[in-house]
């Protein structure tokens, strides 16, 4: 999962150096919170409770 994560910050890079449009440097960022937000949605508990769980953990 770590290559497709450093696969796609690679390109992202690329395509903004080349298309010169800063708005694409987001993409590796918006991808890691889809991937975080899909991990705690396979949690078989309840969403929030799974956030919140999550948060309270020290």
């Amino acid at each position: 999962m770590i290559y497709l994560f450093l696969a796609i910050t690679v390109l992202s890079l690329f395509f903004t150096l080349k298309m010169r449009k800063p708005i694409l440097l987001t993409v590796p960022f918006a991808t890691i919170f889809v991937y975080l937000i899909v991990q705690i949605a396979m949690v078989p508990m309840g969403f929030f409770e799974t956030v919140k769980f999550i948060f309270s953990l020290r």
